[in-house]
């Protein structure tokens, strides 16, 4: 697995990073970073947060449950709002970041519809990284912390992915060329909300769309779109149990046991996908 360095920066001094031999990248203030056998580098700031981000058990719930489809039509309308345009069409050769990248699932959809892009993989977990680099070979797979300063140069990206994710609105921005695109996949109040009145699941604010959307305003990024998908999963036990075992309510997913029957229910699966774009300097 091969580094792009072309899309990073030191994360202690903000330089550009370039390789420096076949393993380790470094900045031209001294700083180096050596490439982990799985093919990712680390780019923490000095003193970030000692928290490692999704645990192998809930990545491995997160993969099982998309590997069956669950999330298939978020998955597609994503691809939509990421590549409005016609996908086969001759834009050009574009760069996307994903940022709390996860298993790579909706990086993967994207690949497999424009094999002619370019990826880089982001996320606090190196669990994460490493399995997104499996589903997007030929990536740049980078551990960092989301809150901080992005170790990743300014106007490097045509699109930003945040699906689920924490958002850091000025970096977001700073990274997007102009006329470059952030799609944010928001859940709503109702999303998986029959695990969530049996108390599985933590709730989801109200007006949360609306909230993310002014928030990132506030750093230039201005809503072109907005979609809802919304549909009925159907959902045995096992499925309940990925289903909040995935996800930050990870620790009620034994509940599951003691208070769900056997067979399949409905579950409402329920988002927003919107899209921001940065606006050119000439407005």
């Amino acid at each position: 697995m091969s580094i792009d360095s072309t899309w990073l920066r030191c994360p202690n001094c903000l330089a550009d990073l370039s390789p420096v031999d076949d393993r380790v990248y470094g900045c031209d203030h001294g700083h180096r970073f050596d490439r982990s056998k799985h093919g990712y580098l680390t780019l923490l700031p000095p003193k970030a947060p000692r928290t490692v981000g999704d645990d192998r058990e809930m990545l491995a719930a997160r993969a099982a449950l998309l590997g069956r489809g669950a999330y298939l039509p978020i998955a597609q309308e994503l691809l939509r709002t990421a590549f409005p345009a016609d996908p086969g069409s001759a834009r050009g050769h574009l760069r996307v970041v994903d940022l709390g990248c996860g298993t790579g699932y909706y990086s993967q959809h994207l690949m497999e519809a424009r094999p002619d892009t370019s990826f880089l993989l982001a996320d606090r977990s190196p669990d994460a990284v490493r399995a997104a680099l499996r589903a997007v070979p030929g990536a740049t797979g980078v551990v960092l912390d989301i809150w901080r300063p992005l170790p990743l140069r300014t106007e490097v990206a045509d699109v930003v992915l945040n699906v689920f994710a924490p958002r850091n609105p000025s970096e977001f921005a700073r990274i997007l060329r102009p006329g470059g695109r952030l799609v944010v996949v928001v859940p709503r109040p109702e999303h998986l909300r029959e695990l969530r009145e049996r108390g599985l699941l933590l709730d989801i604010p109200a007006e949360k769309s609306n909230a993310v959307t002014e928030q990132l305003a506030a750093a230039g990024l201005a809503r072109r779109s907005a979609a809802r998908v919304q549909y009925l999963l159907e959902a045995d036990t096992d499925t309940r149990a990925l289903l909040a075992g995935m996800g930050p309510s990870a620790r009620h997913a034994g509940s599951l046991a003691g208070g769900s029957t056997d067979g399949s229910a409905d579950v409402t699966v329920a988002v927003d996908v919107l899209a921001f774009e940065r606006a050119s300097p000439s407005g």
